[in-house]
Order: structure tokens, then C-alpha cells, then sequence
């Protein structure tokens, strides 16, 4: 057996080195332990010892340090070389404050690792600890913030309606989210193009991972490189000393999501372009390329094939992003669900505590149902939102949302029977059959052309084709 000094066994001269920094502070440890390099005790002070209440017969020395001490972390300072300056330890029902380092030597290799147990009462550090708990809790709240901005906002459900025409677009989503490669989602304004990308992006197997939405006409073209690729440290006077990731990165395991992709600025399109082909970024200011996996889905209300027939838009990009297409029906398109949406909009229209909820009069219905919305769903929620504020109570009837109404009535029909509703359905459609026909023998059976003389993107026109039967 070692020969042991008042305080302990002789330390070896490697640890008396190491406790030579802490000859100011030898006062305040109750304890200290040494392990070698396969974290093997080879050291062990009296008053550790005691503090473990080893009998004197026993000898620790050559154990693992886990066989006298469960939850010590020396092995891990020995494997990465790395210290833990300040660490709480449990010891049955006791928390010890303690401190580990590696012992090098001259040549920088870890030779083992040495322990001192600073406190054998954490109340000493209570006011450090406390505030501690306090920055961890906040750093968890922000982390959670962070993940549900990131995580997506919209399902399916909560696109309404079940007219022929959501449907067959519902299908459709689902069997495109089966897939991985990208979207491109096309649609007028306010037909909820965004709300259908995070539906896509619930329903794949990317769920789990992030959703970044970027709006590309809200982001100024000097800045969308540095927001897309991220930034190194010093790239340019002023940056950041840390790097600052991009959209791309961000997005990494998931899906970003570009919306009003026509607003695009050619400048950043081919890079752009690069990125979809190769799947590596190359950050502002750097020179290495990191490896990303993105879904890509993009969104318009523009026709992208007339911004390449005026070359602001890439062919080879439109190509790229238009592997899975989707047409989102107009509200004009789809009136039948109107009465549904409205259920579903007055949901989230505040009332006052004492209403039981909105209720909508079927003349009120009837009459939003003779309107043809070129603000589609987003529209309707302005025109709903305004009837509520001036609403004397909690009922909306055709009075409320005839004030309600846009001054611009270009379909408001007035109270027509439903038989001539009807046979003005039928005359419209003959008439817009007609006008499609005469645009196709103008246009020498151009179909880009066509669109263009009827002033209709080329996929809406297409969808006539179809609606009419002319697609051959």
C-alpha cells in the first residue's frame, strides 16, 4: 500500500504540478482524484476519502474512476482533452461542485486527468446557479419559438372546401408530397399558395425537419445573396465575427419555400440555379462549399413563361423548379365552398366576450356568391373582417356585408333568380369559349400568344382549354 501523508497518498509529481495552480485556492477544495490515461484512479487525497466515506482498508487504486464514481465525467476529460471548469456531481443524495482537467505532457498528449471537488454544498453557488436555471429556461423558450417559426403553420384541413375542383387539387398535394423532387405552385393572389407549400411540406417525409419561407419581392437585391448563401466571418467591412447562415442552411433536412419566385432578379438566378443542381452552397467571403439538402417549392401569381419569352426569367431555372405543377383554382372558380370559408374565416375573427360566436345569414352568402373576388380568399377575409367591426351585434346579414363590400362590383348580379343565374352561366360560358376560339385563330394556334391577347396567364388559359374541351 502507498504511503500516505496527512492529508492522503503521496501525490505523484504530475499532480503535484497540476495542484500548483491551485495552491490559492487549496483552501476552498475539499478533495481531489487523479486518473490516468484509460481513466484508471491512480491518486486519491484524504479527504476525498472521507468525503466518500471509504473504509481504510480499502484501496481504490487501479479501479475504473466510474466504480467509485458513477457520474464522473473524468473519462470524457481524458478522451477529448478538453476541461470542465465547473460542473455539479451527484453523490447519492448530494451535489458536489467539482473541477476537472487533462494532465498533459511536454509533448501536448493526455497522460490522465485530475478532479477537485470545490464544495461539498451547492448553496454557496445558489445566487450563480439560479441565474443559471433562469438564462437556460429563456434559451429554451427562443429555441422553441425558433422551431415553431420553422415548422409549418398549415395542413391540408386547412385549405376549405369540397367543390369538385379542391378536390381534385387536395389529391393532387397529397400524391406531390409523396415525392421529394420540386414544386412550383401557381395561382392568382390570395388563393392561399403559401398555405398549400406547408401543407406539402407536413404531409412529405421532410415534416420533421425545418419549413423557411422567403418572400422574394421583400428582400432587396443587394441583400439576397448574403440572406440565400449566408455570410463568413469578415466577408465585408462591418460583418459578423460568427458566421451567419443562410435560407439555404437554414432550411437544411427540410423545405424552403420561395414565394413570388418571378420577382427573382436575374442577377442571383444562375447561382441560384448552381445550388439546385450541385446541392452545395458556397457562403459570402468563403471559398468552401457545404453540402445542403433542400425540397425546393416556389410559388407565383406571375406567368413565368412570359418572363422568359422577355428574358427576366430563366428558361433553365423555370425547368428546374417546375418538375411537380400546381394550379390553384380562383374563388370565382370555386363559389360553392364560399359559405364554408366564411365559417372557417369567422373562426378567427375576434368578438366581443359575451357573443357565442359570428353567425352569417344565407342572404349574406348568397350575395358574396355573386362577387368574382380578383382578391380571391384574402379578399373575403378583408370583406368579412369589416363587416365584423361594424357589425351592431354578432349577426352578419346582407345588410352588414352589403357595406362590407368592395365599391368595385364588376359581378355583383343583383337579386336574380337562380334560373337566371343559370342562363347567364351558360351565356358566359359560351361567350368565353368563343373569345378562346377567336385568340387561337389570331394567334396562328399559338397557345402563349393566345393567353396573352385574352391578358390570362398561360396556366390559367390552359385550364380553359381543358374546362372547354379544346385541349386537342
Amino acid at each position: 500500500m502507498a504511503h500516505r501523508d496527512p492529508v492522503g497518498m503521496t501525490p505523484p509529481a504530475l499532480v503535484k504540478e497540476a495542484m500548483g495552480a491551485f495552491n490559492l485556492l487549496r483552501e476552498y477544495f475539499e478533495g481531489a482524484i487523479m486518473v490516468d490515461s484509460q481513466a484508471h484512479i491512480t491518486w486519491l487525497d484524504g479527504r476525498y476519502r472521507r468525503l466518500l466515506k471509504m473504509a481504510d482498508d480499502f484501496e481504490p487504486l487501479g479501479l475504473p474512476v466510474e466504480d467509485i464514481l458513477p457520474n464522473s465525467q473524468l473519462r470524457k476529460v481524458v478522451e477529448t482533452g478538453r476541461p470542465n471548469l465547473l460542473d455539479i456531481m451527484k453523490i447519492g443524495d448530494r451535489q458536489l461542485v467539482v473541477c476537472r482537467i487533462p494532465l498533459k505532457d511536454e509533448e501536448g498528449s493526455v497522460q490522465g486527468a485530475i478532479g477537485f471537488v470545490f464544495y461539498d454544498n451547492v448553496d454557496y453557488l445558489q445566487p450563480i446557479l439560479k441565474k443559471v436555471e433562469t438564462l437556460q429556461k429563456q434559451l429554451s423558450r427562443a429555441q422553441a419559438a425558433l422551431s415553431r417559426e420553422r415548422q409549418t403553420k398549415y395542413s391540408l384541413s386547412n385549405f376549405v372546401g369540397v367543390s369538385e375542383v379542391v378536390t381534385e387539387l387536395k389529391s393532387q398535394i397529397r400524391r406531390f408530397a409523396l415525392r421529394d423532387g420540386p414544386a412550383l405552385i401557381l395561382g392568382e393572389t390570395g388563393t392561399g399558395k403559401e398555405l398549400l407549400a406547408h401543407a406539402i411540406h407536413q404531409a412529405s417525409d421532410r415534416a420533421e425537419g425545418p419549413f423557411v419561407a422567403v418572400n422574394m419581392a421583400a428582400i432587396p437585391e443587394a441583400l439576397l445573396e448574403s440572406e440565400f448563401f449566408g455570410v463568413s466571418p469578415g466577408a465585408y467591412t462591418g460583418a459578423e465575427k460568427k458566421p451567419r447562415p443562410g435560407k439555404f442552411e437554414l432550411a437544411h433536412g427540410g423545405t424552403l419555400f420561395l414565394d413570388e419566385i418571378g420577382d427573382m432578379p436575374l442577377s442571383i438566378q444562375a447561382k441560384f440555379l448552381r445550388v439546385l443542381q450541385e446541392g452545395e452552397i458556397e457562403a459570402l467571403g468563403s471559398n468552401a462549399l457545404k453540402k445542403i439538402d433542400v425540397r425546393i417549392i416556389a410559388a407565383t401569381s406571375q406567368d413565368l413563361e412570359t418572363l422568359m419569352e422577355a428574358r427576366t426569367f430563366r428558361a433553365d431555372l423555370y425547368y428546374r423548379i417546375a418538375v411537380l405543377t400546381i394550379n390553384v383554382p380562383p374563388l370565382r372558380d370555386r363559389i360553392g365552398d364560399i359559405a364554408m370559408i366564411c365559417e372557417r374565416l369567422l373562426e378567427d375573427i375576434p368578438r366581443a366576450q359575451d357573443m357565442r360566436g359570428w353567425i352569417i345569414e344565407p342572404e349574406a352568402i348568397a350575395l358574396l356568391s355573386r362577387y368574382d373576388w380578383p382578391g380571391n380568399v384574402r379578399e373575403l377575409r378583408n370583406v368579412l373582417e369589416r363587416a365584423a367591426a361594424i357589425a351592431p351585434g354578432e349577426v352578419l346579414d346582407e345588410t352588414v356585408i352589403a357595406k362590407a363590400m368592395p365599391r368595385r362590383k364588376p359581378r355583383l348580379l343583383g337579386s336574380a333568380s337562380e334560373a337566371e343565374l343559370d342562363d347567364l352561366a351558360h351565356a358566359r360560358a359560351r361567350a368565353e369559349r368563343e373569345a378562346i376560339l377567336d385568340a387561337l385563330r389570331r394567334a396562328d394556334g399559338s397557345r402563349t400568344r393566345a393567353a396573352q391577347l385574352l391578358g390570362v396567364s398561360r396556366s390559367q388559359f390552359y385550364e380553359k382549354l381543358k374546362r372547354y374541351d379544346l385541349s386537342n
